[in-house]
């Protein structure tokens, strides 16, 4: 049987970064382990979830939504078990999903604040993933939620300018602004590290727009991307 699996490529760095740097921020344990297969298998789920709100494939899809949410509740029930207030984080993203679920059903997946929804709910899952060991979220934790919030922001408009948006001269400036402004106010905060995490996503930013970069390219330079961003902020 072949996998229903979700096609944006892209939220598979927002998958696993956030909670990895989150799990890194405080310490990490045997828990996050099937923590982490849970956050997948939960994120697998919510795929054909969503499309079920365009109400086509129905069965289709909720057959999928059966599949994958099974397993995510078993292996969810591991931090659940050793740390039951880490359910805040969960019932904190529900807000967020139902306004995912309303782009869906407007077949409006490709809108920013649809985007920008996401990009909230992955990097909880950061903050619940460095809660998990000792039930509490130091500042590291805070600065990693931040952070990951701010670079996949800055990736998601990147990537517009080079696919959807590279005709729209105001969407470039936006995007050049909020790449320059990110670095910079990271410095201001007095967190060089993590300014310098920021710099690659500035340079490709500018470097790259308007180039003939095709969108498979455009993808693979942003894996790099996100793969420089988790290891300088791993080390951080």
């Amino acid at each position: 049987m072949k996998l229903f699996m979700p096609k944006q490529h892209g939220a598979w760095a927002m998958l696993i970064i956030p909670f990895w740097l989150g799990a890194a921020a405080s310490e990490i344990v045997w828990q996050h382990v099937p923590f982490f297969i849970g956050w997948v298998s939960l994120y697998l789920a919510t795929y054909p979830l969503l499309l079920m709100f365009k109400k086509k494939k129905v069965p289709f899809y909720r057959k999928w939504v059966l599949i994958y949410m099974i397993p995510a509740l078993l292996f969810l029930m591991v931090p659940l078990f050793t740390t039951p207030s880490i359910a805040y984080f969960g019932l904190s993203m529900i807000p967020f999903f139902i306004l995912n679920a309303y782009f869906s059903a407007k077949n409006k997946e490709r809108a920013l604040m649809n985007d920008l929804s996401a990009i909230i709910v992955f990097s909880i899952a950061g903050l619940a993933s460095s809660y998990l060991p000792g039930a509490a979220i130091n500042e590291e934790a805070v600065l990693v939620f931040a952070a990951s919030i701010l670079f996949f922001t800055g990736s998601t408009l990147y990537v517009k300018t080079m696919i959807r948006e590279k005709k729209n001269h105001s969407f470039k400036w936006i995007s050049w602004t909020y790449h320059l402004l990110v670095p910079a106010l990271w410095l201001a905060a007095g967190e060089e590290a993590v300014a310098v995490a920021a710099v690659p996503s500035l340079i490709r930013a500018v470097v790259l727009y308007g180039k003939p970069v095709s969108v498979m390219k455009v993808g693979i330079y942003e894996i790099v991307n996100a793969a420089l961003f988790f290891i300088i902020m791993l080390f951080n």
